[in-house]
């Protein structure tokens, strides 16, 4: 059923500022609405009733039962909203009771209407696909943070193979290596629990290779990685996960987001002798925008770089299923048991890769990986081609959102909008501020909103990273420089 809207179509503007040179800025660490529908749609009912010619509108627009039968008025009324006993209901749009900044929530019905049911173009057997990032995005705070700290709080964590910390991830540093045998090794011997819950010392110092990638004496625990398809620490949080079997691992997971649900906001944690985040929300925008695409017949999937189990776990509670949600994928061991190697994509292969190249477990799903893994799971792309942007535009996204430089490839790939949510991360912001084509929109984080960064992003110098890790220019989806930003949603 085709809706009609009083609003004029909303240009996607969002501030822009140009700027010859700027401080360079990390930006990278860090550990109508439902009522509106009803009424309409109680004009149509209402119109139904009236007679005979309620009946036989389908609730569309100068629907045959609207001119015909006692009911007239009805008729009228069907044009908005159900229609007559027989209409069709037409799809629903954004809670108008939840806050979005400016005309986003307009904006994002506008494009509901377009893509979904209502569209002219709408193909039932071909889906359009949106894609959301998970972590700070669909939720306040990091799933994988919150279940890696449940499982350090709860002696989950088992000590390696031969007390050898280097099997948990090709990237471990040799000082991180001595650094958590020294802590943990004497503990337990191989392949039981850690006591991480009564030893302060084990617990510190994995916990500071996980949340500052250091170790407690602040040497480096990462190496060697490519800053494009890989975050040592993320696939850490996944990797630390072996001996258990992803049911083992969702019910912790579950236990842990319950917990955090029922956490004071901006509540900490004292796990050791460190402090870590406790809390975590579901924005409440997010799962509405989730279940009204839905109901508007758009294909929905969860892309994260946090532990495949863990956001099956939440995902659940917005309504997206487990095979809808693509996440950093351990391969099994012949017991059905998570392992410390990885799922690959692309031209990675699975696990170690045996020596070849590129090396194996590089290709998890953050930037590029992103990319690679929407390709690989959703649109049936194969090898080295899963890397690139799919050159059929029938086999992308229409719709992106996400919160960091790690969702910046599929939501460059999106080719209806694209969703930033604003927490100051420089390649994102970069993109979402320079707003090619008008298919940006930037909403503030729904809970405890960043502050205006007060410096610009450097787009134009080093506000994004290349595969080592240095600063470079930013571009934008068509591969033209993108000139310094200032922050202007926040």
């Amino acid at each position: 059923m085709i809706k009609i809207r009083s609003f004029l179509p909303v240009a996607l503007v969002v501030g822009v500022a140009t700027l010859s040179a700027a401080c360079t800025d990390e930006g990278e660490n860090g550990a109508g609405g439902n009522a509106g529908a009803g009424a309409t749609g109680g004009m149509g009912s209402t119109g139904g009733m009236g007679g005979t010619g309620g009946m036989g509108g389908a609730g569309g627009m100068g629907g045959a039962g609207g001119m015909g039968g006692a009911g007239g008025m009805g008729g009228a009324g069907g044009m908005g909203g159900a229609g007559g006993a027989g209409g069709s209901m037409a799809a629903p749009d954004l809670d108008t009771s939840l806050v979005w900044y400016g005309q986003n929530r307009e904006t994002l019905d506008k494009m509901i209407d377009e893509v979904g049911v209502n569209g002219a173009s709408y193909d039932p057997t071909q889906k359009p696909v949106a894609i959301f990032d998970w972590d700070n995005t669909v939720i306040k705070n990091d799933v994988g943070d919150l279940v890696f700290f449940w499982l350090v709080k709860n002696d989950k964590i088992m000590q390696p193979p031969n007390k050898d910390w280097r099997t948990t991830s090709r990237f471990l540093t040799n000082e991180a290596q001595n650094a958590l045998n020294k802590a943990c090794g004497s503990l337990v011997a191989a392949g039981m629990p850690l006591p991480t819950s009564t030893n302060a010392e084990c617990a510190d110092e994995i916990l500071a290779v996980y949340t500052t990638g250091k170790t407690v004496d602040t040497k480096a625990a990462f190496e060697a990685w490519n800053y494009r398809t890989m975050e040592p620490a993320y696939a850490w949080a996944a990797q630390v996960q072996a001996g258990y079997t992803p049911a083992e691992m969702k019910g912790f997971a579950n236990t842990a987001i319950e917990e955090g649900l029922a956490a004071a906001e901006g509540s900490k944690q004292t796990i050791g002798t460190t402090s870590v985040n406790a809390y975590v929300r579901i924005y409440d925008q997010i799962k509405d925008l989730i279940d009204v695409m839905q109901k508007n017949g758009l294909d929905v999937w969860v892309l994260s770089a946090s532990p495949q189990p863990n956001v099956e776990a939440f995902a659940e509670r917005v309504a997206v299923a487990a095979d809808h949600v693509i996440a950093i994928r351990n391969l099994l061991d012949g017991g059905g048991k998570l392992t410390y190697d990885f799922e690959g994509c692309g031209s990675v292969a699975d696990g170690s890769g045996n020596g070849g190249s590129p090396m194996g477990n590089t290709m998890i799903t953050y930037i590029e990986g992103k990319r690679c893994w929407m390709n690989k799971v959703i649109y049936g792309v194969t090898g080295p081609e899963a890397e690139k942007p799919n050159v059929d535009m029938k086999k992308r996204p229409v719709f992106g959102a996400g919160d960091s430089d790690t969702d910046i490839s599929f939501l460059q790939d999106a080719t209806v909008l694209k969703l930033a949510i604003n927490r100051n991360k420089n390649e994102l912001m970069c993109n979402a501020y320079a707003n090619y084509m008008d298919k940006w929109i930037v909403n503030p984080m729904f809970i405890l909103p960043n502050p205006q960064k007060a410096a610009p992003y450097p787009c134009s110098t080093t506000g994004c990273k290349d595969a080592a890790g240095v600063g470079m220019a930013c571009s934008n989806e068509a591969g033209e420089a993108i000139p310094d930003q200032m922050d202007t949603v926040f």
